[in-house]
């Protein structure tokens, strides 16, 4: 299939093979034969996953760990369950046309369920075709879903290189609404913009006019287009000497 942005056989090599090391022989053999290419075998693995390889933690070696961000810089699955690795590893297989690649994933956005959703956000930068994923990448930031959310914000490289300034914006906003930990975002400080910063000042004297904390990372964003002067009064709630930005 052609749309990968880095060496689609390499990866497909090393997640094989942590697959393989965190699975039973049994479900690693069923695994190896599911047909990606029929669309109703490739529906029916991608549901009935944590049946067949189980929910524990993958294990994975600091070196494969290297390997994977050799391949696609800024990409991990530390920590992932054994079902949510296979169903991304099951999501760039099919060697199809881009237009039925694209209507079979759609489908499964569309349809899925809560950890069906955490594993295709999960596997969003490594799907091929990346720019037709954006769209559901923004439509992910408006989840209620803790989980969902945390996919996508979460150690993927995806959302900073592919949002526009709106979206990326919408996606910190989310983030501080929900109590996500900033730091896990990545792209966090290249993505920071004046626009953003003007968002979040205003989201902070609400916050506290409300007589609510701010997350302190809230001023770590702030800080790259903020006087310091300025900043310090704010943090102290001093909003009457707080002119503009």
């Amino acid at each position: 299939m052609n749309g990968f942005g880095y060496n689609i056989e390499a990866l497909n090599a090393v997640l094989a093979e942590v697959i393989e090391g965190s699975i039973s022989p049994v479900a690693w053999a069923w695994f190896k034969q599911v047909d990606t290419n029929n669309t109703t075998a490739f529906y029916g693995a991608f549901a009935m996953m944590p049946r067949k390889t189980g929910k524990a933690v993958i294990d994975i070696s600091a070196e494969q760990k290297d390997i994977l961000n050799t391949i696609r810089p800024g990409f991990t699955i530390d920590n992932w369950a054994t079902d949510r690795l296979c169903r991304v590893w099951l999501l760039i297989q099919p060697d199809i046309d881009k237009g039925k690649y694209f209507r079979q994933i759609e489908n499964l956005f569309t349809t899925g369920e809560m950890k069906e959703l955490v594993a295709l956000y999960s596997a969003l930068p490594v799907l091929p075709y990346p720019e037709l994923w954006v769209k559901r990448c923004a439509e992910g930031i408006r989840s209620n879903i803790g989980l969902v959310l945390e996919a996508i914000m979460y150690r993927n490289p995806y959302p900073a290189e592919r949002l526009d300034e709106g979206a990326w914006n919408q996606l910190i906003m989310k983030a501080l609404f929900t109590d996500k930990q900033m730091h896990l975002i990545t792209g966090l400080d290249e993505r920071n913009n004046p626009e953003l910063v003007c968002i979040l000042i205003d989201f902070a004297k609400e916050r506290w006019a409300a007589g609510r904390t701010v997350d302190p990372a809230l001023w770590d964003i702030a800080a790259k287009f903020t006087e310091a002067g300025l900043l310090n009064e704010m943090k102290q709630g001093h909003w009457e000497s707080a002119g503009a930005i």
